[in-house]
C-alpha cells in the first residue's frame, strides 16, 4: 500500500509539471504573434513587445513613427515573415536559458520593387514563475539591416517622358515640346516694380496680386529667379517677346505637353492639366503625386495609363552625403507614343471648312476602316487649357451659344435624307423594294388623313411615277415614307439593327450609341414613315454614318473603323447587308444624286464624286411648320474610293441647307486629292 502511495503521487507529480510546460508560452509562440503583427503593420503592438532595454534606447518616435513613416514613405505592402523553429531539444535549452536568437527571413514589396532581407530576431524571457514571457531585442536593423548601425532611408524618382500621340504620317498631335517658365527676379524690377507688375499680369491673364503672393514667399532673395506659375508654349513667340520687354521679367527652358493643330483636334487628343486633389483621391496607390499631370480629356485621358509611362524609383541608404547600399531600383519607363490612323492634313482642311461653325465631321477610309478624321466644330485651343487660360476666356467658352467644349462627333443626331440609302437596302433585303417598281405619287404631300391627325409627308421635287433611282436621286420623302409603312415598323426596326443600330458602337474612341426610337421600336405609322427617311427619333453619330455607307463599297458588307494605326484594318463589323448587285445600284443612285439630284453642286468638280444630301428639320411637334435644320452629306469619289466623308451642319437657315454642306466636301476633297 506504502508503494502504491508513492508511485502514484510521482506520476501525479510528472502530469503537474507537464501541464505546466505545456502552458508556458514559448519564443515561438512570441515571435509568430510579433510577425503577425509585423504583417498588418500594426507597429505600436509590435513595440509592447519589446524588452525594456530596447524601449529605452529606441523610444516610440524612433520606433513607432519611424517605421510608420518608412513604410508609408516606401509604399511597403504584402510583408511576409519566415523563420524556422527550434528542435526539442534547443527549444529546452532555450526554456531552461530563457534567452534564444532565431534567424529569419523577411520580404515585401515596396514603391521600386520587392526587397528581401535575412536577419536575427533575440528572444529574452523576462519575469517571474506565471508573469514569465518571451520580449524582443530590437535595434534598426529590423527595418532594413543596412541601417542597423545609423544611416537615412532615400527616395530618389525619375519621371517617365510622356508619349506621344502621333498621325498616321508620324505627325504629332500631342508632344513633349519647349515651353518657357516665367517668373520675375526681384532685384531687376527696375524702378517701377508695380507698373512691371501690372504690364506681366496684363500679357499673361492673372492678377497682380497672383504675382505679389509669388514674390512674398519668405524664400525669395532680391537675386533669385520667381516662377509666378505660367507656362508659354516657345511657338508662341509673338507673347514672349513682350514679356522679355518687361523688366525684371526672365523665362527658363522647360519642357511641356504642346498641340502642334490646336483646335483642329481639341476633342479627339484631349489636353493634360495638372492632377487634383479629387483625381489622386481616385488614384490611391497608383504612384502620382501632387505634381504630376494627367490626362484631362480626349485621348490624353482614354489612353493615360499607357502615354503616362512608369516612373524610376530607387529606395537607397545614407551615411551623412554618402550613399552606402541600394535597397531596390525600378527603372524609368517612359509612356508609349499612340500612333493614329488620323491624317492631319484631312483633319485641318475639314476643320477650317467649317470656319467655326456648329457642326462635324467624320472621313474614313471606305475599304480599310482607317480614320482618317474626327473632328467638332466650333473648339478651343487646347494649349490654352494646359497653359493658363483667363477667367473672361473661360466664360466665353462656357457661355457660347455655340457650346465650343462640346464634342460633337461623339454625339447623335437626326440623319434627314442621308439614311434613305440604308431604308433602301433594307427594302431591298427584305423584298418590300424592287428597283424595277413604280409607285405613282402626285403632288407634294401625303397622308393619311384622320388616322394621322391629319399630318403630311412633304417632298421637294414633283416627279411622277418614282421608283427606286428617282427617288434616292431626288431624295423623295413621300417615296421612302410609303415604302417604310408598306414594310411595317418590326421590319424597319430589324433591318436597321442589322446596321448597327441600338448596339454599341465598336470603336476605341467612345461614340454614342445610334438609336431607332427614344423606346428602340417603331410601333406608331406616322413615326415609322417619319423614321425611313430619317425624321421622327431616329439619331446617329456621324462617323456610324459614315461607316454604314462602307457597305455598298464592299460588296454588301459594313467595315468596322480603327483608330490606331496598328488595328486590323478591313475587319467586317455587318456582313451580307446586301448583294453585290444591290451594293452597285445603289452606289450607282448615289452617283446620280450629283449628276442629275439633289447634290449638282459638285457635278462640276475635277474628278466625279457620288453621295447623298440631307436634311433634318428639327421641330419639336409634328404640327410645327417651321424649325431649324440641320444640313448632310455624305460624300466620297466615285472612282478611287479611298476617302468618304461624312458632315453635319447644324442649324443651317437656308432653303439649300444641304447643299451648301455638298460644297464644303467637295473643295475638301478637291483639296486633298
Amino acid at each position: 500500500m506504502k508503494r502504491f502511495s508513492i508511485i502514484f503521487f510521482t506520476l501525479f507529480f510528472i502530469l503537474i509539471l507537464a501541464g505546466c510546460s505545456e502552458d508556458e508560452v514559448t519564443p515561438h509562440d512570441r515571435l509568430d504573434d510579433y510577425f503577425t503583427l509585423w504583417e498588418e503593420q500594426n507597429f505600436p503592438k509590435m513595440y509592447d513587445m519589446l524588452t525594456e532595454e530596447s524601449k529605452q534606447a529606441y523610444p516610440t518616435d524612433q520606433y513607432i513613427d519611424r517605421y510608420e513613416k518608412i513604410y508609408n514613405d516606401l509604399g511597403i505592402t504584402d510583408v511576409h515573415l519566415s523563420y524556422e523553429k527550434l528542435s526539442e531539444e534547443q527549444l529546452k535549452k532555450a526554456l531552461e536559458e530563457g534567452t534564444v536568437t532565431l534567424p529569419f527571413a523577411a520580404s515585401m514589396t515596396t514603391i521600386a520593387g520587392p526587397i528581401e532581407y535575412n536577419y536575427e530576431a533575440t528572444l529574452k524571457q523576462v519575469g517571474e514563475e506565471e508573469e514569465k514571457n518571451w520580449y524582443l531585442e530590437w535595434d534598426p536593423g529590423f527595418i532594413f539591416p543596412e541601417i542597423k548601425d545609423g544611416g537615412e532611408i532615400r527616395i530618389s524618382t525619375v519621371e517617365p517622358k510622356r508619349g506621344d500621340i502621333l498621325d498616321r504620317n508620324r505627325l504629332p498631335l500631342a508632344l513633349n515640346g519647349t515651353v518657357y517658365e516665367v517668373g520675375i527676379v526681384p532685384g531687376k524690377l527696375g524702378d517701377n516694380p508695380e507698373a512691371s507688375k501690372e504690364k506681366l499680369a496684363s500679357l499673361l491673364n492673372i492678377s497682380a496680386a497672383s504675382i505679389d503672393n509669388a514674390l512674398n514667399a519668405s524664400w525669395v532673395q532680391p537675386d533669385f529667379f520667381v516662377p509666378i506659375g505660367k507656362q508659354v508654349p516657345e511657338s508662341n513667340q509673338g507673347l514672349l517677346e513682350e514679356l522679355w520687354q518687361v523688366e525684371g521679367v526672365m523665362t527658363q527652358k522647360t519642357t511641356g505637353r504642346i498641340y502642334p493643330l490646336g483646335e483642329a483636334t481639341a476633342h479627339l487628343v484631349g489636353y493634360v492639366t495638372k492632377i487634383t486633389a479629387e483625381d489622386l483621391e481616385d488614384k490611391e496607390n497608383t504612384g502620382y503625386t501632387e505634381n504630376d499631370i494627367i490626362g484631362r480629356t480626349g485621348l490624353e485621358r482614354l489612353y493615360e495609363k499607357e502615354l503616362r509611362g512608369e516612373k524610376g524609383v530607387k529606395i537607397y541608404v545614407t551615411n551623412g552625403d554618402e550613399e552606402v547600399a541600394t535597397l531596390a531600383m525600378k527603372p524609368v519607363q517612359d509612356g508609349k507614343h499612340i500612333q493614329t490612323t488620323i491624317d492631319s492634313k484631312i483633319q485641318n482642311e475639314i476643320f477650317s471648312s467649317l470656319n467655326n461653325a456648329p457642326g462635324t465631321a467624320a472621313a474614313i477610309h471606305p475599304k480599310t476602316g482607317e480614320t482618317l478624321a474626327l473632328v467638332s466644330s466650333p473648339s478651343f485651343d487646347p494649349n490654352k487649357m494646359v497653359y493658363g487660360i483667363s477667367q473672361t476666356e473661360w466664360d466665353e467658352l462656357q457661355n457660347n451659344p455655340d457650346q465650343p467644349l462640346f464634342n460633337r462627333f461623339s454625339a447623335t443626331y437626326a440623319p434627314g435624307s442621308v439614311i434613305k440609302p440604308i431604308t433602301a437596302a433594307i427594302g431591298l433585303q427584305n423584298g418590300t423594294i424592287t428597283p424595277e417598281e413604280e409607285l405613282e405619287i402626285s403632288g407634294l404631300t401625303w397622308g393619311k388623313g384622320d388616322s394621322w391627325g391629319n399630318y403630311e409627308v412633304t417632298r421637294v421635287v414633283e416627279t411622277n411615277p418614282v421608283n427606286l433611282l428617282t427617288a434616292i436621286t431626288h431624295s423623295d420623302n413621300i417615296y421612302f415614307a410609303m415604302k417604310g409603312v408598306e414594310m411595317g415598323g418590326n421590319n424597319l426596326a430589324t433591318g436597321l439593327k442589322k446596321f448597327g443600330f441600338g448596339e454599341d458602337f465598336p470603336f476605341s474612341y467612345p461614340i454614342s450609341t445610334s438609336t431607332i426610337s427614344a423606346s428602340g421600336t417603331l410601333e406608331d405609322e406616322v413615326l415609322v414613315a417619319n423614321t425611313s427617311y430619317g425624321q421622327g427619333e431616329i439619331e446617329t453619330s456621324v462617323l456610324h454614318m459614315a461607316t454604314l455607307y462602307t457597305t455598298f463599297m464592299n460588296n454588301g458588307n459594313m467595315i468596322k473603323p480603327v483608330l490606331f494605326l496598328d488595328d486590323e484594318t478591313s475587319q467586317v463589323w455587318k456582313e451580307n447587308l446586301v448583294t453585290e448587285d444591290q451594293a452597285s445600284f445603289i452606289q450607282e443612285a448615289l452617283r446620280t444624286v450629283v449628276t442629275d439630284g439633289s447634290a449638282r453642286i459638285a457635278k462640276d468638280m475635277s474628278f466625279p464624286i457620288s453621295g447623298k444630301t440631307g436634311t433634318a428639320e428639327l421641330k419639336l411637334t409634328l404640327d410645327e411648320e417651321n424649325g431649324d435644320q440641320n444640313g448632310w452629306f455624305v460624300g466620297y469619289p466615285t472612282e478611287d474610293q479611298d476617302i468618304l466623308i461624312a458632315m453635319m451642319m447644324e442649324k443651317v437657315q437656308d432653303d439649300g441647307a444641304s447643299g451648301f454642306v455638298v460644297e464644303k466636301v467637295a473643295k475638301v476633297l478637291e483639296a486633298i486629292k
